[in-house]
This record gives C-alpha cells, structure tokens and sequence, in this order.
C-alpha cells in the first residue's frame, strides 16, 4: 500500500518528466553558436547572423524559412532581448536568442534530438519523509558572482539570505537566492556529487513563514539542465553552499 507522501512525490516526479519531454524543452537542446558583431553563418543554419551585445542581426531570405512572431524572415530583421531571449522558429525548430554576459548565442532546440528521443525518465533516490527537514530563513540580500558551467559565460545571482536547518545532527547553512513570488532558490553541493549524482543539484521551495521558517524537502532536489545537456550556461553553486552530509534524496545522475 502506498501511502500519501510516496504518492505526491510520484505525481510530483512524473511533471516533472513530462516538463523535460517537452519538445523544445532542456533535451532538445543540439547547438549553442556564439554571436560576433560581423555577420556570419552558423553551422546548420540558414542566413547571416550578428550580436552587438544588445541586438540580434538575422539576414535571410523568405525561402530560408526562418519565422519570428508567425511571419517569414525577408531581408534583414533585428531582435532586442531586454527581459530574456527572443525566438525564431526553424521548421520544427525553435532557435533561441540568449543573452550571456553582454554577448547573445543561439541556441538550437530540436524536437528530434537523441537526447529528447531516447529519453526514458530521470532516475531518483525513492521518497523518503526524512529527507523533508525544517529550516529558518534569514534575510541578508546581496548580489554574488558565481560563474558558470560554460567558460566564458559570467553569471550573478541575486541572494536574498540564508536558510539554515539540520541534517543527520549537523548544521548546515545554503545561500538562497531568488526563485520569484517569494520563493527560494537553493544551489548545493553535497558528497554525492560525481558518483550517484550530477556535479550540483537544486532545490526551489515555498515562501518563508512566520519567523522565516522554510521547509525543505530534499526528496524534489532537481538535476540543472546542464546535466543533460552540453549546451546549458547553468550557474554554479555560490561557495558556501556545499553540504557535510551526503544527500541521498532527489534526482540521481542522468543515465
């Protein structure tokens, strides 16, 4: 008989394979092609591309089939991305206009990737209530640069404290940094990483409450989309958040 907590983490954990399924989701992911400020073509796809570090250069011509916003691509386009990327669809691809570090990239999602087609779910530790600790959130906001997986690509996040909880009888302490709606965002580290789990994981939780308290629920540790794919610019984990205490919780390493 399974109880309720093993039955919302299944339903849980089967979203969250679906979300990745999506066919231009993180497995689909195929090319990642920098942008220089002289037009130039990229490798498999059609027209002249360029970045002034601020705006997208598309040059092509209708029969090249590249569509932005429903309409052909005729001439010379431009694409501003001031809030996050812009897109253009390539027959059933989407090509991804992506901002990084003062410099744009496009990024190629391709339904019909190997790594989308011969996906078969991402494997996990099996749920376990112990891993749902409870921790208190302290605010302490500041701006950090952490890096990224992707040399040449500098990333900041935006810390707003620190949670700190117990594991197995020892402190610990992440730097939460923001997920949006009060939410918290927490990258670790742990001693399983690079054995039975991806070099770092991540973890979202709820707003805190009252007098900060937060629960973290260690069983929806996630995998970052840069261990599924060569083409993410994930940021790394800030310095401190590395945990004493192997978590044996959550998503294991990719197959």
């Amino acid at each position: 008989m399974t109880d309720e907590f093993t039955r919302e983490w299944r339903t849980w954990h089967a979203r969250r394979e679906a979300a990745l399924a999506e066919p231009h989701g993180w497995l689909s992911l195929t090319a990642f092609h920098w942008l220089d400020d002289e037009p130039a073509p990229l490798d498999g796809l059609p027209g002249l591309w360029s970045s002034d570090g601020t705006v997208v250069t598309v040059t092509a011509a209708a029969a090249d089939r590249l569509v932005a916003d429903g309409a052909p691509v005729h001439g010379t386009a431009e694409f501003k991305t001031p809030t996050g990327p812009a897109w253009i669809d390539y027959g059933d691809k989407r090509l991804e206009l992506a901002p990084r570090g003062g410099r744009h990239a496009v990024r190629v999602r391709d339904p019909q990737a190997a790594t989308r087609t011969a996906f078969t779910g991402v494997p996990a530790f099996d749920p376990d209530p112990a891993w749902a600790v409870a921790g208190r959130f302290a605010a302490a906001p500041a701006r950090l640069d952490v890096g990224s997986v992707r040399e040449g690509v500098d990333q900041a996040l935006n810390a707003l404290g620190t949670v700190s909880f117990d594991l197995a009888g020892q402190a610990q302490e992440l730097v939460a940094t923001d997920a949006g709606d009060g939410r918290l965002w927490l990258l670790f580290r742990d001693p399983t990483n690079g054995e039975t789990t991806a070099s770092f994981r991540q973890l979202t939780t709820a707003a805190p409450g009252p007098g900060g308290a937060v629960e973290l629920d260690f069983n929806r540790a996630v995998n970052m989309p840069c261990a599924f794919t060569d083409y993410g610019t994930c940021p790394l984990p800030p310095g401190p958040n590395r945990l004493t205490v192997a978590v044996t919780a959550g998503e294991r390493r990719p197959a």
